[in-house]
């Protein structure tokens, strides 16, 4: 019932939401959404699975290159795009889990780096792509079918609903099988190998998912800012920042990368608007910061952190209560008094 009451809420918000923000603040919110989804697909390898990916730029830079790409040189429509940029980014992954699984712990974390670094070169010094210089998609056609638009309203059902749609991809493994079976890789790998579980195939399976989600977002980017390159899709601070959000707002949990999102985007525009130009290079600073407070502090994560809260205030009050009827009973009748 809390869970029915808590949804009706939260859609009840994001319905209301851009009729009660003005254009610079629905921009924000755009972002927050974008950040959450990137958080939410990141989580699926990272957070069930438990393997930390720090090269997941790579599939977002994919999507986002694949679709316009498409678009500019073959008038490939921007929803098939996507779609394409995806598919794209699942195949890149196979290549990316064959090469990275064979390691495990930091070194499977370095070797993604390594190979998001790879990417990234390669689209620099491709000239087809734009090379350095990037590409910028065409504003010809504008509407839904073309995902052109002029405003900023939109954007935000784009980002809205391509959250929910990962949310609910998130949602339906982790009540499936494919959620226990991470999960037994995560926490007890040789448990899940002695009954029978290819730990190798799961692990690509959820990075595959993974990938494909994580392109859906790069792509969207590209339609909003209308301008991509390398500098701007696949750079370490933004594989980086998928991580945090999730770590950060509870790593593991469907809605811990949301959270995140929220906390992080809002610190990441403060910032911007703090330091300006003069400030360059201070999310990563703020990445970095929040990565080892993280660590130190709630290695659980916000929803971790809340949910403990709870369970120590419930056993504290649980404990009052036992005292309390403990001294009821231990109370002298009159007689006994006497």
């Amino acid at each position: 019932m809390k869970n029915i009451l808590l949804s009706a809420v939260l859609a009840a918000v994001a319905l209301a939401l851009p009729s009660v923000v003005d254009a610079s603040h629905l921009n924000t919110v755009i972002l927050v959404l974008m950040a959450a989804q990137l958080g939410v697909a990141w989580n699926m390898v990272g957070g069930y699975a438990g393997q930390v990916s720090l090269g997941h730029a790579a599939f977002y830079g994919l999507g986002a290159y694949t679709s316009t790409v498409l678009l500019i040189n073959f008038g490939v429509n921007p929803w098939l795009g996507v779609l394409a940029g995806g598919l794209v980014a699942a195949l890149l992954s196979l290549a990316f889990g064959w090469s990275c699984f064979r390691l495990k712990g930091h070194y499977f974390a370095m070797a993604t780096i390594a190979v998001a670094e790879l990417v990234q070169i390669f689209f620099t010094e491709w000239e087809y792509g734009g090379a350095a210089v990037g590409l910028y998609v065409p504003m010809d056609k504008h509407g839904w079918l073309w995902m052109n638009f002029a405003t900023k309203l939109p954007y935000y059902w784009l980002a809205l609903g391509l959250l929910l749609l990962t949310l609910a991809a998130n949602w339906w493994i982790e009540r499936s099988y494919l959620g226990y079976y991470f999960r037994a890789i995560k926490d007890e790998p040789d448990a899940a190998r002695s009954i029978g579980i290819n730990i190798a195939r799961y692990k690509q399976v959820a990075l595959t998912v993974s990938a494909f989600f994580t392109a859906l977002g790069g792509s969207l980017y590209a339609q909003k800012e209308l301008y991509i390159d390398p500098g701007s899709v696949l750079s370490t601070a933004l594989s980086i920042k998928m991580a945090l959000v999730s770590i950060l707002g509870g790593v593991g949990t469907l809605l811990g990368p949301v959270v995140g999102s929220v906390i992080l985007t809002s610190i990441e525009e403060f910032s911007r608007i703090l330091f300006g130009g003069s400030g360059r290079g201070t999310d990563v600073i703020i990445y970095a910061s929040l990565i080892i407070f993280v660590a130190v502090f709630y290695p659980t994560g916000i929803l971790g952190w809340w949910t403990s809260f709870k369970e120590r205030r419930a056993a504290r009050a649980d404990a009052s209560r036992q005292i309390a009827a403990h001294a009821a009973t231990a109370q002298p009748t009159g007689k006994e008094a006497v």
